[in-house]
């Protein structure tokens, strides 16, 4: 995890970083605790980790910190928190694969938000592709094609994951603001507002069996610190495509994880979602464009030839 090693390795570390995000479903699952309990803990144990390795990196005192960043990094972790809470409530109402397939629309409303309230502009290609990823959501969500545990708790599980990532998409606009301030650092902040948002709701007092300890450790150093630290290293480094498609390595992991694990296979209908989600978000990210046709003034009756397709 050292500095040096993610300079020479970007990819492989980054590919680290998504193979470990993927088996979180597994570690709250595993845990058998209520979602708002284990965050509370991912929150303790995360802040920990991040603070000593902020330390021990030279990262603190961080003098770029000003009581407006701060603030600002709070309310992005008020977003994140509450994010993650519904991601992992949805994992109990619906599967591992499933939640993860469907919070994959993150980037999607990213461009929603930065059009609706920060006046960005969207083209004919983003708008297919956000379709495609819509229609892609519909199937993996399990709920109009026939599905052995598709109920109305399921259905909740699917708006709850909705709403995760759109929190993270909220999060993910906040932290743009902060410029250049360290990834690690702003976690910390999101993980100590955590910390004090949920000490109130959390049932601290309740008994919590060792291996249970073991699993909340694992979210709070594994899931939280360690990927964290590998990600935000890796991504300067980098170009766009091959973060793209590198970050699938999280889905698929916990498609394989919630198989292997818990005997949750993908049906066809939601493996054709996660496809056209997977497709969507590339497209989006790396700027597809769809075949493009001009018509020429032609004699009547005269049926147009299509020409070739225009450059992205």
């Amino acid at each position: 995890m050292a500095d040096a090693s993610t300079a020479r390795f970007p990819a492989a570390s980054l590919a680290l970083a998504m193979v470990i995000a993927g088996t979180v479903g597994a570690f709250v699952t595993e845990s058998g605790l209520h979602p708002v309990t284990v965050v509370f803990w991912r929150c303790v144990f995360g802040a920990i980790f991040l603070f000593a390795w902020c330390l021990l990196r030279g990262y603190l005192p961080d003098r770029t910190l000003s009581p407006s960043r701060l603030a600002l990094a709070a309310l992005a972790g008020v977003c994140m928190v509450l994010s993650w809470t519904a991601f992992f409530a949805g994992f109990a109402m619906t599967s591992i694969a499933t939640t993860t397939i469907v919070y994959h629309v993150q980037p999607f409303f990213v461009v929603l938000i930065g059009v609706a309230f920060l006046r960005e502009r969207i083209s004919l290609d983003q708008l297919l592709w956000m379709f495609g990823a819509f229609v892609g959501v519909v199937l993996a969500s399990g709920l109009v094609v026939a599905h052995a545990h598709a109920d109305a708790s399921w259905a909740l599980g699917i708006a709850l994951t909705l709403g995760a990532a759109l929190l993270y998409a909220v999060a993910t606009i906040l932290a743009k603001g902060l410029g250049r301030q360290r990834a690690e650092i702003t976690v910390l902040c999101q993980t100590v507002v955590g910390i004090v948002m949920l000490a109130p709701f959390a049932d601290i007092g309740q008994h919590i069996a060792p291996a249970s300890w073991g699993w909340l450790l694992g979210i709070g150093v594994l899931h939280t610190g360690i990927a964290y630290v590998l990600m935000n290293s890796a991504f300067p480094r980098l170009t766009t495509p091959v973060i793209g498609v590198i970050t699938f390595i999280y889905p698929v992991v916990a498609i394989i994880v919630d198989w292997a694990i818990y005997g949750h296979p993908l049906g066809p209908a939601q493996a054709a979602g996660m496809a056209l989600i997977a497709l969507a978000t590339l497209g989006v990210r790396l700027g597809w464009r769809f075949p493009k046709w001009r018509v020429s003034a032609l004699p009547s009756g005269i049926a147009p030839k299509p020409r070739d397709r225009v450059s992205p």
